[in-house]
């Protein structure tokens, strides 16, 4: 018959203790583990990312109307303006939430028309007749079905509502057909109100001829329609 070998007490305790050693040196290293902290989020510029870009040029047209009305006020422009803070701040959250940095501001659509110098006389009245003429050909007197703001990008104004537009360039009721040339979609809509662009959809406008994800249309024609 074959005997089993017994452990005696000092063998025990040293299998007992090593035990003890591992088991221990494993909890330690889940919980250094669990206890890391997650790799810092990176964010992202508009110069990263077309979705970064596209809210800040949105947050840059409506800083750059808020400017408008306090340079030139009237017995609205403190109703707009405060309109205007309500969608920067949510422009701001769609930042955060986007992975953007928050409260970059891009100006991506048509620039303001420089300042004239002041002049008198007849020299004074040829100027302003020059550049009104120059006004109308660009915007306001452009004849129905005519191609207009060309080169400009277009992106939303983040405003509420029916599907509109505003414009720096167009009187309220002009009527504006905006056609994405990468996706082939198109929204005709009319011009209820004013911004710091050639046009700016508001949200609903904006999500009938966006491509998903994007807030910025490069590649865009822009008709009078009526």
């Amino acid at each position: 018959m074959s005997r089993r070998r017994s452990l005696g007490p000092k063998k025990k305790l040293a299998l007992l203790l090593s035990a003890a050693t591992v088991a221990g040196g494993g909890a330690f290293v889940m919980a250094t583990t669990s206890n890391a902290s997650p790799p810092a989020a990176t964010t992202k510029s508009a110069a990263d990312s077309t979705v970064c870009q596209g809210l800040a040029t949105a947050l840059g047209n409506n800083e750059r109307f808020i400017a408008g009305q306090r340079a030139n006020p009237d017995a609205q422009s403190e109703a707009r303006i405060a309109n205007r803070e309500a969608v920067i701040a949510q422009i701001k959250v769609q930042q955060e939430a986007s992975g953007c940095t928050v409260g970059e501001s891009a100006q991506g659509s048509q620039p303001a028309q420089p300042e004239q110098p002041a002049a008198g006389g007849q020299e004074g009245q040829a100027g302003q007749d020059a550049q009104a003429g120059q006004e109308g050909q660009a915007g306001g007197g452009a004849a129905a079905g005519e191609q207009v703001c060309n080169g400009s990008t277009v992106t939303l104004s983040g405003e509420a509502g029916a599907p509109a537009a505003s414009s720096n360039q167009f009187p309220a009721g002009t009527r504006l057909k905006v056609t994405n040339l990468d996706n082939n979609k198109s929204t005709t809509v009319e011009v209820t109100s004013v911004s710091g662009s050639c046009v700016l959809l508001n949200n609903a406008a904006f999500e009938q001829v966006r491509e998903p994800g994007k807030f910025l249309i490069r590649r865009a024609v822009i008709e009078k329609v009526g």
